[in-house]
């Protein structure tokens, strides 16, 4: 959702990005910022303490938020993501989105099974281990389309970026299990490349929580 707030703070230098680190919507946001030449001045919040500021922003209260500097609002991780790139990048670098239907499998029936299972205690008459079956039989698609490298190719972008910190998720949900799967080699493969990527590493800093009236990190490009 783009919307256009009026300003309520003094002249900012960089556009303002609310996240919290855990989070995998805000994890892919901060990795098309990172990794497309962008600077923001990110505010990390906490989602059971959320900034007066940002709920003015989007009231929705759901990370992450990226209030430019014009006073636009973007409160959708994919739409930061494709403004990250498309603003951003360098003359070499592909602004097409590839493998866009996958991204849209994960951002729906792999997430919709993915709360049911990691967050099972949540929800009412919830078999776990049903709807983590149901996920790995979006895996296998995924498996069907790695290569060796990248979705991307050769580097990671912007498709990884996209589905990766869910997969994340996942394997956070029971570790043992994820790595002992034999039927996904390659998915396990990308991950535990994700995950020991500089890049990866990078965004995942720990910063402190941002209070009002404060200034926020400088974030983004050669963080």
């Amino acid at each position: 959702m783009n919307l256009k707030k009026p300003m309520s703070e003094s002249e900012r230098k960089f556009p303002v990005l609310y996240s919290f680190r855990r989070c995998p919507y805000a994890m892919r946001a901060r990795l098309a910022i990172s990794e497309s030449n962008t600077l923001v001045e990110l505010r990390e919040v906490l989602l059971r303490d959320k900034p007066n500021h940002m709920l003015l922003l989007s009231p929705k209260g759901t990370v992450p938020v990226l209030w430019l500097c014009d006073g636009t609002v973007i409160d959708e991780s994919f739409e930061i993501m494709k403004w990250a790139y498309s603003t951003h990048l360098s003359d070499d670098c592909s602004k097409k989105v590839n493998h866009g239907d996958l991204i849209a499998l994960v951002d729906s029936k792999f997430k919709y099974h993915l709360d049911r299972y990691k967050y099972s205690s949540r929800f009412e008459n919830i078999d776990a281990n049903h709807h983590r079956d149901c996920a790995l039989n979006i895996l296998y698609k995924v498996e069907d389309v790695l290569d060796i490298g990248w979705l991307n190719g050769v580097t990671p972008g912007f498709s990884d970026f996209a589905i990766l910190p869910f997969i994340r998720q996942y394997r956070i949900a029971d570790i043992t299990w994820f790595d002992s799967c034999a039927d996904i080699p390659k998915v396990k493969y990308w991950l535990n490349e994700f995950l020991n990527w500089d890049g990866f590493k990078n965004i995942m800093k720990k910063y402190p929580q941002w209070q009002e009236g404060q200034e926020g990190i400088q974030f983004g490009f050669e963080n």
